[in-house]
Order: structure tokens, then C-alpha cells, then sequence
């Protein structure tokens, strides 16, 4: 439905969860994408899946020397690039009384300030080709808050107030930002919930069960394609209705 055929995608946290099903619905839409994690064998599987000749830059995105390799390898790899997904991300819960200052500096660091470095990075391309499409996973988290994940929540904010920031900058280069929201998403993590855990989760999502990563994947194809040119700065909330705004 939406054809990326020709453009040239970097996924961040390719290797398993919503990142790969990203990557695999870019591929299928038609773009040549770019594989980035730190598990170079899930990445090796994802590029399996997808069938097609995916480029894989391993990157640690907690170190910044390596953050800022991953867009020129991706440029080299690619030919340039039109998409960027800042999918990766980490969490480090623990009450703010208790919540240590690595766990705060690692969360914010892989969450926030590497997206924003490779926001940064993929800019002159995008802006001299005057096309681009810069797509941050954040969290219904970042939108309602969460007790117990304060760093994560504002890593996650933080990333939908940069994008809207940066789209103000960009639009009238054809270059959108926006964000995403997933809200509970059905993963090997949620498989462990007993069943208690899982009707607490439910009572509050009023679709009533789990999203997939297919159904975040979908959206995100959705905003690097040209049917979303006039789409800039939104946060399209995916969470069965949890926060509705």
C-alpha cells in the first residue's frame, strides 16, 4: 500500500521485537535497509528474514564514538540515506529514592542522546536531497508516566519534544519527524506475565489485549512514506486506547 521502493532505511535495535518488524515492513514496502544493534547474530537473523541484501552495523549506542560512525557506514552502505528509525532502547527501572546515577545516565544516554546525535547526523543528506523521514519509538510511558521508570519516561518525552522541535526546523525541506507510542506490545518479556499480571495490564487498555509489533511496524511504514508528507511533529499513539489524546 505504501512504496518505498528506492529509498534507504537505518533501523536502530534491528535485532529483535519491534525493530526487526520494522525493518521487515520497510523491506517489504520496497526499501534497502540498514541493520543496527549490538547482537550481530539477531541482526544476521532479521536480514535472513527479510531476504534481501541488508547491510549490518553493529553499534553500541551508549558509547558516542560509535554513535557517530553509524550514519556515515549507513551513507557508505546505502548510497545515502531517506529513512531513519530511532527504535533502540533500554530500561533501567527503579524507584526515584532508589534509582541509581548510572541507571538514569545509561537510560538517558541510549534513549535520548544518541537519538539525537543521529538526528543530527542524518540532516545535511536529507536536507540537500530535500527528502527525508526521521521516525523516534517512544513509549505510552513517555506520554502518562509510569511509577518506577522515571528515567525511562523521560528519555522517552524528551524524544517526543526533540522531534517536534527538529520538524519545526526541517519541514520546509520536505523532511518529516514525528514519534511513535507504542503502548503494551505483546514480546518474550510480556510472555512471562502470569495471569494476574496480564489482567492487571489488560483492565487498563481498552481494546482489551496486547498490541504486536507487526501493528507498530505498520505505522512507522506509514510515516517514512510519501502518503505522510504533510504529517510533521506528531506523536501517533499506538495503545489500544490506554492514553487517548
Amino acid at each position: 500500500m505504501f512504496d518505498l521502493t528506492g529509498k534507504r532505511a537505518l533501523v536502530t535495535g534491528a535485532s529483535g521485537g519491534i525493530g526487526r518488524e520494522i525493518a521487515k515492513a520497510l523491506a517489504a514496502a520496497g526499501a534497502t535497509v540498514a541493520l543496527s544493534g549490538t547482537r550481530t547474530g539477531a541482526l544476521e537473523d532479521t536480514a535472513k528474514e527479510i531476504g534481501k541484501d541488508c547491510p549490518i552495523l553493529p553499534c553500541n549506542l551508549s558509547k558516542l564514538e560509535e554513535v557517530d560512525r553509524l550514519v556515515p557506514a549507513a551513507e557508505a552502505a546505502l548510497g545515502g540515506l531517506d529513512i531513519l528509525i530511532n527504535n533502540a532502547g533500554v530500561t533501567r527501572d527503579n524507584l526515584f529514592m532508589r534509582m541509581k546515577d548510572e541507571e538514569w545516565d545509561e537510560v538517558i544516554a541510549i534513549n535520548l542522546t544518541a537519538a539525537f546525535h543521529l538526528n543530527r547526523a542524518v540532516l545535511r543528506g536529507m536536507m540537500k536531497q530535500r527528502w527525508g523521514r526521521i521516525v523516534g519509538i517512544s513509549s505510552v510511558v513517555g506520554v502518562m508516566g509510569n511509577p518506577g521508570q522515571g528515567n525511562y519516561a523521560a528519555s522517552k518525552a524528551g524524544l517526543i519534544g526533540m522531534n517536534k522541535a527538529l520538524a519545526h526546523e526541517v519541514a520546509s525541506r520536505n523532511i518529516t519527524v514525528n514519534s511513535i507510542a507504542p503502548g503494551f506490545i505483546a514480546s518474550a518479556m510480556t510472555d512471562e506475565l502470569n495471569d494476574k499480571q496480564r489482567e492487571s495490564i489488560l483492565s487498563g487498555v481498552p481494546a482489551g489485549r496486547l498490541g504486536t509489533a507487526a501493528e507498530v511496524a505498520a505505522c512507522a511504514v506509514f510515516l517514512a512514506s510519501d502518503a505522510a508528507a504533510y504529517v510533521t511533529g506528531h506523536t501517533l499513539n499506538v495503545n489500544g486506547g490506554m492514553a487517548m489524546i
